[in-house]
């Protein structure tokens, strides 16, 4: 399939038609990485980095915890 690069503000633009971003699963807003490879302009689907809870609380531990602060009385409306 052809395609025209055009214009956008100080960069140029190529859309990406309905059928491919369909295949790619891609939506508005979506992250993709771009990079050239031999001569090509390649562009993926970005990994979205999902992190659990369970993971993260997986590694703390005695020595890295960090212990309660305290910031002084309210000084507004922050209810405490």
């Amino acid at each position: 399939m052809k395609n025209k690069v055009q214009k956008w503000g100080n960069s140029l633009a190529v859309r990406i038609p309905k059928v491919y971003a369909d295949e790619m699963k891609l939506t508005p807003n979506s992250s993709v990485e771009m990079m050239v490879d031999e001569g090509a302009l390649v562009i993926t689907p970005a990994m979205e980095q999902r992190w659990a809870l369970e993971e993260l609380l997986s590694c703390v531990t005695e020595e890295n915890i960090h212990h309660e602060w305290e910031l002084g009385p309210p000084e507004g409306d922050e209810l405490w």
